[in-house]
């Protein structure tokens, strides 16, 4: 029973430690739009653009799933096993992990940023490593991500908001 408790304490600090982290209402500003480039590319291939519009919605629709380190179902989901699950139904396997996923794709200037593109944030004030991951949902005014947070489970939030504006390391496009 000892080594149970052990076990499962280990384990929920470890969780904590590398959790997703959470949302605050505080507001920095960050704006950007799609670049003419990126809109031609999508608009000009019909298959990028109907694969980035599956993606986004598939996200979308675990929008109030509670939070669950690990979790890539309906019943828990963290911030990568959200991305994760959404580029998997269309057959774009992506690392199971935000620190091995910000090593995919290209990097983008957050100027230059899409719908569907994925943003990384550092939110472990112990330690320098990317530690969680959100997949742009909007880009019109300002940036806005679908994401498992610890405390609020799958939400969408603004990059204007302090707490990821401040957590905020980089964008990368997978495709």
């Amino acid at each position: 029973m000892k080594k149970f408790i052990t076990y499962m304490l280990i384990t929920l600090f470890i969780a904590i430690t590398y959790s997703c982290g959470s949302s605050s209402k505080n507001k920095a500003v960050i704006s950007a739009k799609p670049t003419p480039a990126f809109r031609r590319k999508v608009a000009n291939n019909p298959p990028a653009k109907k694969k980035i519009k599956s993606i986004v919605t598939y996200a979308q629709s675990f929008k109030g799933t509670r939070y669950k380190f690990g979790g890539t179902t309906k019943k828990g989901m963290d911030c990568s096993g959200l991305v994760y699950t959404s580029f998997k139904k269309e057959n774009i396997i992506l690392p199971r992990t935000s620190r091995t996923m910000a090593t995919q794709g290209k990097p983008v200037s957050i100027k230059k940023v899409g719908i569907g593109d994925l943003l990384f944030f550092k939110t472990n004030k112990r330690k320098n490593v990317i530690s969680h991951v959100g997949l742009v949902v909007e880009t019109k005014g300002t940036i806005r991500f679908i994401h498992a947070s610890t405390s609020k489970g799958v939400i969408i939030s603004s990059l204007n908001e302090k707490y990821w504006n401040k957590a905020f390391v980089s964008a990368r496009r997978v495709f």
